[in-house]
């Protein structure tokens, strides 16, 4: 039997949530409240257990999506009998393996020219609902925030984190500036050199 994984509702006030990772794939077999995802919104971030055991056939969202309260996400085939007409639907579908074509010769490169070079686009942080909103709400910048040292799975950072970094920032700003010993020294010699002048004049 194919059980649906809907977005569930985190709250009364809440009619969507994201995807923030899966914890299982297509294929993988999964028991009954074991953690299937974790999803965010702008209060909390949380983890999702499977409301079936079973076999993950289908995953209807990618990380970073936005989806409604009671939306289907995901399916889990709790006997076998979906994962066995995938199996036999993907053999059915295969296509007829092409012959390979021959293999082009490398174009030769001449000593001293630099060889082309694929740039690798850097790869953007996400950060979870509920962490822009406490950045946004301190006033901190994307460059600011991308600073924090995350503690989450993969390095996110949490609102535990961004939290943690707040309030490091307020100790600092409340730590008061110490007096500079080199100007206490100094203002004490002048007062003893008034004192000499004074002694001689009299």
């Amino acid at each position: 039997m194919i059980v649906d994984v809907v977005m569930p509702k985190m709250g009364e006030s809440l009619t969507e949530g994201t995807i923030l990772e899966w914890r299982k794939k297509v294929g993988d077999p999964v028991a009954l409240d074991e953690i299937l995802l974790e999803i965010g919104t702008d209060k909390v971030d949380s983890e999702i257990p499977s409301s079936a055991a079973g076999t993950v056939v289908e995953i209807l969202a990618e990380p970073n999506d936005i989806k409604e309260v009671g939306e289907v996400i995901a399916r889990i085939d709790t006997d076998g009998s979906g994962t066995k007409q995938q199996s036999d639907k993907k053999r059915d579908s295969a296509p007829t393996p092409e012959p390979l074509p021959e293999p082009k010769k490398k174009a030769e490169t001449k000593p001293g020219s630099p060889s082309p070079t694929s740039a690798t686009p850097g790869v953007k942080k996400f950060y979870t609902p509920v962490v822009m909103k406490i950045a946004a709400e301190q006033g901190l910048p994307l460059s600011e925030l991308e600073t924090i040292s995350g503690t989450g799975r993969g390095g996110r950072v949490t609102k535990k984190d961004i939290l943690a970094y707040i309030e490091g920032l307020g100790s600092m700003q409340e730590r008061p500036t110490p007096v500079s010993s080199v100007m206490a020294g100094s203002t004490e010699e002048m007062h003893h050199m008034r004192k000499l002048i004074a002694k001689h004049m009299k």
